[in-house]
C-alpha cells in the first residue's frame, strides 16, 4: 500500500520532469533555428514546432496525474532525429538540439516510471537516435554515449529519494500505531477509572456506611439504594444519549432517604450527556463526603446557569475540615470522583472548608471551557 510520502514524491516527479522538459525548450529552439542554414530553415522550424507541441501536449497530460506512454514518446523523439534526412542538418552539422532534446527526455523518464520502462526507454532512445546520427553520415563519439550513464545516475538518485520517501512513510505508519495504541489504552484506562470512581461512589460507600455502623438498623432507605447503586453499575458502559437534562438527574440521585437535601434549581438545564453525568457523579460523591465525614444529615445543592455555563455549590453546615492544599483532593473521592471528573469535562470545582464551619464544594463548566 503506498504511503503518502511515496504518493507526494510521484506526484513530484511527474510534475518536476514536465517542467524540466518545458524549460529546455527556448534553448534547444534557439539552438536548433539559429546553426540551420537559409535552405533548411523552414523545415528545422517545423521540427521544432512539433517537438514543443509535442512536449508540451504530453506534459500536460502528465502534469494532469495522466499516464503517457513512454513508448509514444520514444517514437516521436526518433521521428524528430530522422529530420536530419530532410532538414540539412547533415550539411549543418545541426543535430545537437536533437542530442540535447533525447538526453534530457532520457533523464526525466527516471522520475515518473518503473526502472524496466525507464532503462529500456533510455536505451532505445540514445541507441536508436545514434543509429540515425550514423546512418545519416553525423559525427559520432562518445560523449554522446553519456546519455545513458545521465539516465542512470538519474535513477540511482530517485532510487535514494523513493527509498528515503518509503522510510517516511514506514516511521509514519509506526507513529499512527503508536498514537492509535496510545489511544486505545488511555481509553481502557478512561474506562477502568470511571468505573472505579462509579464502584466508589455507589456500592463501596454504601457498604462502608453499613461496615461502620452508620447505617440505622431497618433503615428503610438501604434497600432501594443498594438497587439504585447495582442499577448505575449495570448501565456504566452502555450506549448513552447525546444530551441529558442535568436537573433530572439530580433529581433521581438525590432521593436516598440517608441524606435530607435542599435543591435549588432551575426546572430544566440541558447539557451534554457526558458533562451533565460528570457533574452529578461529583454532586453525589460531594454529598457522600458529607454524610460520611460531616457529621450532619442535611445538605444543600444550588445549580445556576444555562446550557453555555453551569456553576454548582454544594453546602452543608457540618463539622468541616482542614484544606490542605488548594484542590483540597487530599481523599481519593475528591480527587477522582470531583476533581478528575470535573477535569476530564473541562470544568473545575473548589472546595473550602475548615474546622466547625462546613464544607462549601464548588463546580463550574463553561462550554467554551474558559
Amino acid at each position: 500500500m503506498t504511503g503518502e510520502a511515496v504518493r507526494l514524491l510521484g506526484d513530484f516527479g511527474r510534475r518536476y520532469a514536465v517542467g524540466v522538459r518545458v524549460a529546455i525548450l527556448p534553448p534547444i529552439g534557439a539552438i536548433a533555428l539559429l546553426r540551420t542554414s537559409a535552405e533548411g530553415f523552414a523545415a528545422t522550424a517545423l521540427m521544432v514546432a512539433v517537438a514543443v507541441a509535442w512536449t508540451c501536449g504530453q506534459g500536460w497530460w502528465l502534469y494532469r496525474g495522466r499516464s503517457v506512454p513512454i513508448a509514444a514518446d520514444v517514437t516521436i523523439l526518433l521521428g524528430l532525429c530522422l529530420s536530419v534526412f530532410w532538414t540539412e542538418a547533415v550539411a549543418d552539422t545541426n543535430f545537437g538540439w536533437l542530442r540535447l532534446l533525447v538526453t534530457f527526455a532520457c533523464v526525466t523518464w527516471q522520475w515518473h516510471t518503473t526502472l524496466v520502462t525507464g532503462a529500456v526507454a533510455a536505451l532505445v532512445a540514445s541507441v536508436g537516435m545514434i543509429a540515425i546520427f550514423m546512418v545519416a553520415g553525423l559525427p559520432v563519439d562518445w560523449v554522446q554515449a553519456w546519455m545513458l550513464v545521465m539516465a542512470a545516475m538519474s535513477r540511482a538518485a530517485w532510487i535514494l529519494v523513493s527509498r528515503a520517501a518509503e522510510r517516511a512513510d514506514r516511521l509514519a505508519a509506526a507513529a499512527e500505531r503508536a498514537r492509535r495504541e496510545s489511544a486505545v489504552a488511555a481509553a481502557v484506562r478512561a474506562e477502568e477509572r470511571e468505573l472505579a470512581n462509579s464502584l466508589h461512589d455507589t456500592a463501596a460507600t454504601t457498604l462502608l456506611m453499613v461496615g461502620t455502623g452508620q447505617v440505622p438498623p431497618g433503615a428503610s432507605w438501604l434497600a432501594p439504594q443498594a438497587r439504585r447503586d447495582l442499577a448505575r453499575l449495570r448501565s456504566d458502559g452502555g450506549r448513552t444519549p447525546s444530551r441529558a437534562d442535568l436537573v433530572d438527574l439530580l433529581r433521581a440521585d438525590l432521593d436516598a432517604g440517608y441524606l435530607t437535601v435542599e435543591l435549588d434549581a432551575p426546572p430544566r438545564l440541558p447539557l451534554p450527556f457526558d458533562v451533565a453525568s460528570a457533574i452529578v457523579g461529583a454532586v453525589q460523591e460531594a454529598l457522600n463526603n458529607v454524610r460520611r465525614h460531616a457529621g450532619s444529615d442535611e445538605a444543600t445543592v444550588r445549580l445556576h446557569g444555562d446550557p453555555t455555563a453551569v456553576r454548582v455549590e454544594i453546602v452543608d453546615k457540618g463539622k468541616g475540615f482542614e484544606v490542605v492544599d488548594a484542590s483540597g483532593a487530599t481523599r481519593r473521592g475528591l480527587r477522582e470522583s470531583v476533581h478528575g471528573r470535573m477535569n476530564r469535562i473541562g470544568g473545575t470545582a473548589t472546595i473550602t472548608s475548615a474546622k466547625g464551619a462546613g464544607t462549601v464544594v464548588r463546580l463550574a463548566w463553561r462550554a467554551d471551557g474558559e
